[in-house]
């Protein structure tokens, strides 16, 4: 069965998320999914707060650009919340939009590389390997987590083109897809992630779906079921418009009306 979940985006106040995640959560709500846009909110600070707050909601972030951050400390940050709340945490990665980088001085001639790189030894940290390695961004001496996390967190990685979609398979435990991404676009992103990735592991496939103006119940799990239909593992709905209702009500609507609906 699909998962289902609803986006908090970052144009609502940081103080808005807790009333959201508590419906979500007592709505029997599959995910809450977090951004981490420049200059909104920070990816790690919401997903500590909403784990705390809940008692069963699976988290997401997505995505924490990888040229903010040092692998090592997003390693520390990811395996605190995965043994304080096991099983409950999905972070994503990506390079970041190239202008905000810029923006901050981050800004790097080649994200692909950084961001296989920064995947490739971000798994390794989280696996509870002791990790040398110097690439062209990423360089590591025999650093190790005193605490990794027992059950170690999966690691998507953003993607849209067909290179990153192969990157993400191959460096990564799944993908989260853009929104405005179509139900065939997301068949052939899981055929290029599939192909790029290891024959043993079975990628997560997170996409992001817009549901516009005040939401039906039917409406809204025929698309999340067009979706899975074509490889998506999870649904994340986003709400857009003045018609529809607030968030918190939302994710009422999403746990309680649509979820049932998926089987």
């Amino acid at each position: 069965m699909v998962n289902l979940g609803v986006i908090f985006p970052p144009d609502l106040a940081p103080e808005q998320l807790r009333e959201v995640a508590m419906a979500a959560d007592e709505s029997g709500l599959g995910e809450l999914w977090l951004w981490e846009d420049c200059f909104a909110e920070s990816g790690i600070a919401t997903a500590a707060a909403v784990l705390a707050w809940t008692e069963r909601l699976r988290v997401g972030i997505g995505l924490l650009p990888v040229p903010l951050r040092n692998v090592a400390l997003t390693a520390m940050e990811l395996a605190t919340l995965g043994r304080l709340f096991p099983g409950r945490l999905v972070p994503g990665i990506g390079h970041g939009v190239l202008d905000w980088m810029g923006q901050v001085g981050a800004r790097v001639p080649s994200p692909m590389t950084l961001l296989g790189e920064y995947a490739t030894a971000l798994r390794e940290l989280l696996h509870g390997q002791t990790v040398s390695t110097s690439g062209r961004y990423v360089t590591l001496d025999a650093v190790g987590l005193t605490w990794p996390p027992q059950v170690v967190p999966p690691v998507l990685v953003g993607a849209v083109g067909p290179r990153t979609l192969t990157l993400a398979g191959a460096v990564g435990d799944g993908v989260i897809l853009t929104g405005g991404t179509t139900v065939e676009q997301v068949s052939e992103a899981v055929r290029q992630v599939r192909a790029g990735g290891r024959p043993d592991a079975e990628p997560e496939v997170v996409v992001f779906v817009t549901v516009a103006g005040p939401p039906v119940a039917t409406d809204v799990a025929t698309e999340v079921s067009r979706f899975a239909a074509a490889g998506a593992t999870t649904v994340a709905l986003h709400s857009v418009g003045e018609n529809g209702p607030p968030l918190a009500e939302f994710a009422r609507f999403a746990g309680s009306e649509v979820q049932p609906l998926l089987g």
